[in-house]
């Protein structure tokens, strides 16, 4: 599902049910090794996808461990993404020569738990939400605002390398698929000049929400 949100240049690999934990590197299985079941096999699953991603980029396969914030650590020379949720994990890698960052979320299609919205919603984004749930009340519009700002976060970070909160960024979605965000604080320079935000693209597909933002290398004029 998450390739029809990826432009060309980019591998993914996503799964709905969990590989066996010995598939882990042993660096990989350290991290986890005293966490509940759930949450071993969902990190071993998404880095399975993330070699089966690398493999078709053609990067020999490696461990993919945490940084500080918790974020993957690629292969020199690799950027990526990797989500998981309830019955579904991916991974979206790129050669780092072509794209910048790659921030990629999935959530169940269901409404947030109580409060949630409160918290991660700024007061522009409730009547766009508002608006888009009158248009299409299938949506969980709600959800997909998070989703879309979780994607933000993982393609900000690697360039930043600091936190970016929710109420730092004013997402407008799109009932056509896409999605933009407005950073509200200073960006890193990319390119040459300052990451004022993103663009994005989203799905809902087997009960699914799906959110992906590719921030590719500005090609300069032969």
């Amino acid at each position: 599902m998450i390739e029809k949100l990826l432009p060309a240049g980019v591998a993914c690999a996503e799964a709905f049910t969990d590989v066996a934990e010995s598939l882990m590197y042993p660096e990989e299985a350290a991290e986890v090794a005293k966490a509940v079941e759930k949450r071993r096999r969902e990190f071993g699953t998404a880095r399975h996808c993330a070699r089966r991603a690398m493999a078709e980029l053609g990067v020999a396969p490696a461990p993919v461990l945490p940084g500080e914030r918790r974020e993957p650590i690629w292969p020199a020379g690799v950027v990526g993404s990797m989500t998981h949720c309830a019955g579904y994990r991916a991974a979206a890698l790129a050669l780092a020569e072509g794209m910048h960052s790659i921030g990629i979320d999935a959530e169940p299609h269901a409404p947030l738990p109580d409060g949630v919205l409160g918290a991660i919603a700024r007061d522009e984004e409730l009547p766009r939400l508002a608006k888009l749930a009158a248009a299409e009340p299938s949506v969980h519009w709600d959800r997909m605002l998070f989703c879309a700002k979780e994607s933000v976060y993982k393609a900000w970070f690697p360039l930043a390398r600091r936190w970016l909160g929710f109420e730092e960024a004013s997402v407008t979605l799109e009932s056509t698929g896409d999605f933009h965000a407005e950073l509200l604080v200073p960006g890193p320079r990319v390119d040459g000049v300052e990451l004022r935000g993103f663009t994005g693209r989203w799905l809902v597909e087997a009960d699914l929400l799906i959110t992906a933002i590719c921030l590719p290398v500005a090609r300069r004029p032969a």
